[in-house]
């Protein structure tokens, strides 16, 4: 595996990629978007806030886009941003929490509204929690955009390992109003399970996203020699662990955050801002 350096955007938590353009995200829901062709050159084409941010709190530590659109005619499909707050100073302490938004463009400038949550609904059942507690038990998500998969994972801290769930994509439109937020939201219950498995322990869970019935799983922060910044590749038809490369094999020692592929290629960014492209 190597990296390519392609240029620079602001310091932040993950993002997404959709035609050309990488959104990305920092830890209050601020997104500064950015346009891949214009690399070297740093400047963002434009900045905008995810809808209700002061009452949701998004860490974004895991965003993509789906394959829906709201609305026939939409230039984006639905965007998929996780909580991941409950360690953070937000009186919002929820978990397993995923909010969908409905992004949108008019002439230089971006928006966004939020259209639905999808929560799990078990996050205090031992089949998602470990028995001896876990430091961050609100978990990480990743789409299976080609299969209509939704895959939730937690780390389990008590047994060491990291626990993946799939489930069939949630439906909008089949969700139950949540009247604080004023959208449906879809409540994902242990019925709902497809399938569960266990791999080896993801040390401290930052970005994620799911190509071609893989998950690319980043974890780690900066100079940390025992949560060490690395990407694990996760085989979900084979339900195994297949690599896990450290970042520092590859030159860096800067806490990963944000990965994404579009058209065959992944896109890399790390907190400092550095954004590459990177082959495997």
């Amino acid at each position: 595996m190597k990296i390519a350096k392609l240029g620079k955007v602001l310091s932040g938590q993950d993002g997404a990629v959709f035609s050309g353009l990488a959104f990305r995200f920092d830890e209050k829901g601020v997104c500064n978007v950015y346009k891949i062709a214009n690399f070297p050159d740093s400047t963002p084409v434009a900045a905008f806030t995810l809808d209700k941010a002061e009452i949701l709190a998004p860490h974004s530590n895991s965003v993509a886009f789906g394959s829906e659109y709201y609305q026939e005619g939409d230039e984006f499909p639905l965007l998929y941003t996780n909580l991941y707050n409950n360690y953070s100073k937000s009186k919002n302490q929820l978990k397993g929490v995923t909010c969908v938004y409905r992004i949108f463009r008019e002439g230089d400038s971006f928006g966004s509204c939020l259209v639905g949550l999808i929560e799990i609904g078990f996050t205090e059942d031992p089949l998602w929690k470990s028995e001896n507690g876990d430091v961050r038990p609100f978990g990480n998500f990743a789409l299976d955009k080609k299969a209509g998969l939704y895959y939730a994972f937690t780390m389990r801290d008590g047994d060491k390992k990291t626990r993946y769930f799939s489930f069939k994509m949630p439906n909008l439109a089949e969700g139950v109003i949540d009247e604080k937020y004023g959208v449906k939201k879809v409540v994902l219950n242990k019925e709902d399970i497809l399938d569960y498995f266990d791999v080896d322990y993801h040390f401290f869970i930052q970005g994620a996203i799911c190509e071609e019935g893989k998950i690319y799983s980043l974890e780690g922060f900066t100079d940390d020699k025992v949560n060490r910044p690395a990407i694990r590749i996760v085989d979900t038809a084979g339900k195994t662990q297949e690599s896990v490369v450290y970042f520092e094999d590859l030159g860096s020692t800067v806490e990963p955050e944000f990965i994404d592929f579009e058209k065959g290629v992944c896109y890399y960014a790390d907190n400092h801002g550095n954004f590459y492209k990177m082959e495997f």
